[in-house]
C-alpha cells in the first residue's frame, strides 16, 4: 500500500480541524440550516463538472446507496453544528472522534461481529473522558449530547462507505452524497425561513472552505482513499481529526478546557486509539460479510 493515502487523509482531517473553529464563528452570524444548504451546494457545484459524464457508471444500487450516505452526512452535520453553538470547538472535536470508538459498537449491535477486552477498555476511557469534557464550565451537556450524536451518524457513513463504495467512481459516488445533503438541507431551511444573502468573510471564508475543502474534496479523498489502503490505515489517520480541532480551538479560538477538560480529552484520545484496531477490523469482517452476502 502506497504512503499517498494516508497522507492524503491526515491532510483531510486538518481541514476538518481547523473548521470547528470556522463554523463556530460563522453559525453565529447566519442561520444554521442555510449555512449547512449552502456549505453542500458549493461542494456539489464543485464537483458538478468532473463528476457529470461519471454519474453513467454508477448502476441503481451505487446511486441508491450514495444518496443515502449524503442523509447520514446531512443528519450527522446537522446535530454537529447544533453542538457547536453550544459547546467548544476543543470539544465538539475530541467527541466528534468517538466515531472510531462508536464504529465497532454498531457492528456488534447490528451485526453481531464480536469484540475483545482492549475494545471494552478503549469505550470505557473514552465514555469517561466524556464524562470529564461534559463537565467543563465553557460547553453544555446538551451541545455535547448533540456532537455525540454526530459521532454516531459518522460512524454510520463510515461503515456506509466500506461496505458499498468499493468499486464505484469515487468523484460520481461523492457528487450523489451532496446532492443529497444539499437538497434535503436546502428544503429544511426553506421551510423555516432561514435563507438570506451571506454578509461577511466570516461566513463566506467558513463557507468556502467547508464546501470546497471540507465537503468536496474532504470526502472525495476519503471515498478515493477507503478504496486504496485498509481499514487499519484509514482509522488511524481519521483519529487525526480531534488532535487537529484541539489544536485550532487553542491557537485560534483561545480554548481554555482546564485540567479535567484535557484529561477529558486525553482519555478519550486514549480511548480512540485502544479501539482503532478493533474498528478495523470490524470494518474488514463486514465487507467480507457483504461480499459473501452478494455473491
Amino acid at each position: 500500500m502506497g504512503a499517498l493515502p494516508l497522507l492524503s487523509l491526515v491532510v483531510v482531517t486538518a481541514v476538518w480541524g481547523v473548521t470547528f473553529v470556522q463554523v463556530k464563528d460563522a453559525v453565529e452570524l447566519y442561520p444554521l440550516f442555510a449555512f449547512l444548504a449552502l456549505r453542500f451546494a458549493i461542494g456539489t457545484l464543485t464537483l458538478a463538472a468532473p463528476a457529470a459524464s461519471r454519474l453513467r457508471s454508477l448502476d441503481a444500487r451505487g446511486v441508491r446507496w450514495g444518496l443515502v450516505a449524503g442523509l447520514v452526512l446531512a443528519a450527522g452535520y446537522t446535530v454537529q453544528t447544533a453542538g457547536l453553538e453550544r459547546t467548544t470547538a476543543s470539544s465538539a472535536g475530541f467527541i466528534t472522534g468517538l466515531f472510531v470508538v462508536l464504529t465497532p459498537l454498531l457492528a456488534t449491535m447490528f451485526f453481531g461481529v464480536r469484540l475483545g477486552l482492549v475494545t471494552w477498555a478503549g469505550v470505557a476511557l473514552a465514555v469517561v473522558g466524556l464524562a470529564l469534557l461534559s463537565g467543563v464550565d465553557t460547553g453544555e451537556l446538551g451541545g455535547d449530547l448533540l456532537v455525540l450524536g454526530a459521532a454516531l451518524a459518522f460512524a454510520v457513513h463510515i461503515i456506509l462507505l466500506e461496505r458499498v463504495a468499493a468499486g464505484y467512481d469515487a468523484v460520481a459516488f461523492t457528487l450523489l452524497q451532496m446532492l443529497a445533503a444539499a437538497v434535503s438541507l436546502t428544503v429544511v431551511a426553506l421551510a423555516l425561513g432561514q435563507f438570506e444573502v451571506p454578509r461577511g468573510w466570516t461566513v463566506w471564508g467558513a463557507l468556502l472552505v467547508t464546501g470546497v475543502f471540507a465537503s468536496a474534496l474532504g470526502f472525495l479523498v476519503q471515498t478515493w482513499a477507503q478504496q486504496r489502503t485498509t481499514a487499519t490505515r484509514t482509522a488511524l489517520a481519521l483519529t487525526m481529526e480531534p488532535v487537529w480541532a484541539g489544536f485550532f480551538g487553542y491557537t485560534l479560538a483561545g480554548d481554555r478546557l482546564g485540567a479535567a477538560g484535557w484529561a477529558g480529552a486525553a482519555l478519550i484520545m486514549a480511548g480512540i486509539v485502544l479501539s482503532e484496531p478493533a474498528a478495523a477490523d470490524a470494518l474488514q469482517r463486514l465487507v467480507r460479510r457483504g461480499a459473501v452476502a452478494g455473491s
